[in-house]
């Protein structure tokens, strides 16, 4: 592709995740541009690392919105204001109803192997510790096509991280942030190149070239 997509990005905190677009994207290592920045917060540090490349940012509130579907339409506008291309969340902490024009173009990261340990409340630390308790021997990240339910939707791309013995949740959060780092912009240039197809519950990576 000739111009890279554009990228709307949904934040509610520091902003790691995004910080991780802008450098790739200044590095020509991802497929995309960030172009939108909306936050549910307005004190969310991660407005400050956009408006540091110079991003247009919006801060869209829940509680200033009498329902779910009146504030995620306050969202679409501000992406569409912008010709957002693909929206991805980024520790986006509200439930944003996809409208039809975003049909297939919202992605989440969730850091944990989905469809365990996923759901709504489970975010952050929470999943981590969750993942500790249940003895589980691996974990990671999982990227997948946002729905209108938390942590649902079919599955782009999951890293997975071993569980060690000693790991307390924020160790283990470190390692998964870690593959975050790799599966989210791998999941943006897949869908830039336009290899991904979405065949029910699934999602199947068309080889390079695919259309």
């Amino acid at each position: 592709m000739n111009e890279p997509l554009r990228l709307g990005v949904l934040i509610s905190g520091g902003g790691r995740t995004l910080q991780n677009f802008l450098d790739l994207s200044d590095a020509g290592r991802l497929k995309a541009r960030v172009v939108k920045v909306v936050s549910s917060r307005p004190d969310a540090g991660g407005l400050e690392r956009a408006r540091g490349h110079g991003v247009p940012t919006a801060v869209v509130r829940r509680r200033d919105f009498d329902d779910v579907e009146a504030f995620s339409r306050a969202i679409t506008s501000e992406l569409q204001a912008q010709e957002v291309e693909l929206v991805a969340m980024a520790g986006f902490m509200c439930l944003y109803r996809v409208p039809d024009c975003y049909t297939g173009r919202v992605i989440n990261i969730h850091p944990a192997l989905l469809p365990s340990f996923g759901g709504q409340g489970s975010y952050g630390d929470r999943v981590h510790r969750a993942v500790l308790e249940r003895g589980c021997k691996v974990s990671g990240c999982t990227v997948h096509f946002a729905d209108n339910r938390y942590d649902n939707g079919p599955i782009i791309v999951q890293k997975a991280v071993a569980v060690e013995e000693d790991d307390d949740e924020h160790t283990l959060a470190a390692r998964v942030f870690e593959k975050e780092t790799e599966a989210y912009p791998e999941a943006i240039n897949l869908f830039a190149e336009g290899r991904l197809r979405i065949e029910g519950c699934r999602v199947r990576i068309l080889p390079g070239g695919g259309a």
